[in-house]
């Protein structure tokens, strides 16, 4: 273990985004295998530049060991559309002189694999890269990288615009890849897979820890509960010093100053008061028994069969994964279910009282020439959540946008910034189903989170199509993969159950068994069983919710130790919610156990 970089003091900072860096210093191994986290706009992708010496740092040092080969893939990135895949991915018309790979094609067949495992078999050496879509580009980037040897490997979001099955290949490939690696990736599954260090910019600062996401949440975890701590034995010595302050006519000018500096500088640090409001209340238009009917469908994308006699059935609360290749025609799927398309043959039938809003990959939908809160305020002005009203600034509050931030162009927002206000407009409608079209993209890791808080409570349908394990795993109950062949087959065993086919190709499903009658479990005709895994999702959000319960009412015990009239009236509630809580569980082992054999 030897060390390659290091970064000694270095500040950087962009006119109206201010500082993003101050005195960062870092060492970088040739062993390393980093993972950087934090907010959209915190520096992370400038971090990279400055390490790759895209870009200077304003002040301060970034040294790298002499003959160190770097190969980075950049969040923006511009090929020439004369360009062949031969030219970029073995030549040197994007990358450097000196790292041409022709002789690595000839000598070494896992170049090949590595186009297959990006997704990308199907495209020849003499193939323009003119015409292909950005996330081909991307692909057809990071190929180039990943056929030459480098001593680091720096890759901004490298997972963008690749299935499951492709960010499981990446994965297993950069495990046994050597060098340094450096990759900034809202992935967390990713993050957890490869790498062994985590850097967090954040406030300026950058701060590393040991694991991946895992362990780096359980670490942030732990500094935020000692910051709380010292925030509470703050906040008691402020009562103190405030109570002392108001003790005597306020005239009285024998304080000790350096006691009324004191309690100034603890009033002054104390930050706002922020209310936070549950997003799951935005869904309050009901939905009947019929969402969407789907009753041999046959629907192509152009000159491509997309599915073929398709039956489908989606019903009020359901919440259903889209897995499938790129090209396969998720996104075809959630335009149909949207209405922007229309089958080809067949029938949908969509629910009188369905208010469906749609996610798409793409952002030019946004006003790039309003601000932040026009934009908003071009869908509501107002939003009630529940008794409550909320302007268009505050719902912007709610996600995440400051009060500087409201007044920013549209156009001037980052990717992940331009992102939260497509969703914060999506739901300021108030829908009953959300159709979302692979929503993780250019989010951070703590909008991941927040994110995923709304869509676990949604009380609506759910339709998404997302390549993001985490994501799939935690907000949905149901999984359908689309194979290419004109099917949509229910998965059971999940994302597990996709990569499985997807690598060891097994014998074909059997025709009927995919959409149009999932597998029943003994006992249960195919609509029973579709109604007892909605019951089982129920049944765990309920039993959550019952826990949250039991714990405040144990605290509120606690609280009135010495109030015997309160402390019965507490103990008959605890008594009751635990009831609940066991006639819950109790229905749920029964449901578990008829499902679990299907």
């Amino acid at each position: 273990m030897a060390n390659i970089i290091n970064l000694d003091r270095v500040n950087k900072g962009y006119g109206a985004a201010g500082q993003l860096l101050t005195d960062v210093s870092l060492g970088l191994d040739d062993d390393a295998r980093i993972g950087i986290v934090g907010l959209n706009g915190a520096g992370k992708s400038t971090l990279l530049r400055m390490i790759a010496k895209i870009e200077e740092p304003d002040s301060g040092r970034v040294t790298h060991r002499r003959d160190l080969r770097v190969a980075t893939l950049p969040q923006n990135l511009a090929l020439d559309a004369d360009l062949t895949v031969r030219d970029v991915v073995l030549g040197t018309a994007w990358l450097a002189e000196g790292m041409g790979a022709e002789h690595e094609w000839a000598g070494d067949a896992g170049v090949r694999t590595i186009l297959d495992g990006l997704g990308m078999g199907y495209l020849g050496l003499e193939t323009p890269v003119g015409p292909m879509s950005g996330g081909e580009r991307r692909r057809v980037a990071l190929a180039a990288l990943l056929v030459r040897d480098s001593d680091l490997l720096i890759l901004d979001e490298p997972t963008n615009h690749l299935d499951v099955a492709g960010v499981d290949w990446l994965a297993k490939h950069l495990l046994t890849r050597r060098g340094a690696l450096l990759v900034v990736t809202h992935d967390r599954w990713f993050l957890d897979e490869v790498c062994t260090a985590t850097w967090e910019v954040v406030d300026e600062q950058v701060h590393a820890y040991e694991g991946g996401y895992a362990a780096w949440t359980l670490a942030r975890a732990e500094r935020q509960r000692v910051a709380a701590a010292v925030e509470a034995r703050r906040q008691n010595l402020l009562r103190k010093e405030i109570a002392w302050l108001r003790r005597g006519p306020p005239a009285r000018t024998s304080k000790p100053k350096f006691r009324i500096d004191a309690a100034n500088e603890l009033i002054a640090d104390v930050p706002p008061v922020r209310d936070t409001v549950s997003l799951q209340r935005l869904a309050t238009t009901r939905l009947g028994k019929q969402v969407y009917d789907l009753e041999q469908v046959d629907l192509d994308a152009g000159p491509k069969p997309i599915f073929k006699n398709l039956t489908f059935q989606v019903g009020p609360g359901d919440r259903i994964a889209i897995l499938g290749a790129n090209g396969a025609g998720k996104t075809t799927l959630l335009r149909l279910l949207a209405g922007v398309t229309k089958p080809d043959g067949g029938r949908l039938v969509t629910g009188s009282t369905v208010r469906p809003a749609f996610l798409s990959q793409e952002l030019k939908e946004l006003p790039g020439h309003l601000r932040l809160l026009e934009a908003v305020e071009e869908v509501a002005k107002r939003v009630k959540l529940g008794d409550r009203e909320l302007s268009a600034g505050q719902l912007a509050e709610v996600f995440g946008f400051t009060d500087k931030r409201i007044w920013t162009p549209v156009s001037d927002l980052s990717g992940g910034e331009r992102r939260r206000l497509q969703m914060l407009r999506l739901l300021a409608t108030e829908p009953n189903v959300l159709l979302l079209d692979e929503p993780t993209n250019d989010l951070d890791t703590d909008t991941l989170a927040s994110l995923e808080d709304l869509l676990d409570s949604w009380p609506g349908t759910m339709v998404v199509a997302s390549h993001d394990r985490y994501l799939v795993e935690r907000v949905t109950d149901q999984v359908y993969a689309m194979f290419g062949d004109g099917r949509l087959v229910h998965l059971p065993g999940g994302i597990d159950e996709y990569l499985a086919r997807v690598t060891q190709p097994g014998p074909p499903a059997v025709p009927g068994k995919e959409a149009q009658a999932a597998p029943a479990a003994p006992g249960l005709s195919a609509g029973e069983l579709r109604q007892a895994r909605k019951d089982l999702s129920r049944l765990e959000r309920q039993m959550d919710k019952l826990a949250e319960k039991e714990s405040k009412i144990n605290e509120k015990l606690a609280e009135h130790g010495s109030d015997y009239e309160k402390i019965v009236e507490f103990e008959a509630q605890l008594k009751a919610v635990r009831d609940e809580k066991d006639q819950a569980e109790m229905e749920w082992l029964e449901l578990a156990e008829k499902v679990g054999d299907s």
